[in-house]
C-alpha cells in the first residue's frame, strides 16, 4: 500500500504538478489529496466520492486512469478499507419504489398551497375590512 502511494506521490512531482493546483482544477481539499498520497484511505470519504477523488486527481496529474484504478482498488482492499460494490439493481428498485406515489404526495402538496393562498386571502380581506371601516363587521 505504501509502495503505491509512494508512486502517486512520485508521479505527481516527476510531472512537476503541485498540490494547490491539483485542488485548483479538481476542486478537492488539500487535506483529501494529502491523505490520498499518504494512504490514509479512512481520512477520504467513502464509496463513490473516494473514487471520484482519485480519478480526478489521476485526470489533474494526467494519469491513465484504468491501471491505476485498479492499484488503488487493490490498495483499498490491501489496506483493509472497505471497497463498496453497489448492487445498480438493488438501487434502481429502491429509487423507482420511492418514486411510485408521488403523484398522490404532488396532489396534497397543492391542495395544501390551495388552503394556504385561500386561507392568507381571507385574512387579507378581514385586515382589509378592518384598516379601512375601523371594524370588522359593516
Amino acid at each position: 500500500m505504501k509502495q503505491f502511494c509512494d508512486e502517486l506521490r512520485r508521479e505527481r512531482e516527476r510531472r512537476q504538478v503541485s498540490i494547490e493546483r491539483i485542488c485548483a482544477e479538481t476542486k478537492v481539499s488539500s487535506r483529501h489529496v494529502l491523505a490520498l498520497e499518504a494512504g490514509e484511505y479512512d481520512a477520504l470519504p467513502g464509496g463513490v466520492f473516494r473514487k471520484g477523488i482519485f480519478r480526478s486527481y489521476l485526470t489533474a496529474v494526467g494519469l491513465e486512469e484504468s491501471p491505476w484504478v485498479e492499484r488503488f482498488e487493490a490498495s483499498l482492499r490491501e489496506s483493509g478499507t472497505v471497497v463498496e460494490e453497489t448492487d445498480w439493481t438493488e438501487f434502481a428498485e429502491n429509487v423507482r419504489r420511492n418514486r411510485s406515489g408521488s403523484e398522490s404526495k404532488s396532489n396534497l402538496r397543492w391542495m395544501g398551497v390551495g388552503s394556504m393562498v385561500t386561507m392568507l386571502g381571507a385574512l387579507g380581506w378581514v385586515v382589509w375590512k378592518f384598516a379601512l371601516h375601523g371594524r370588522l363587521i359593516p
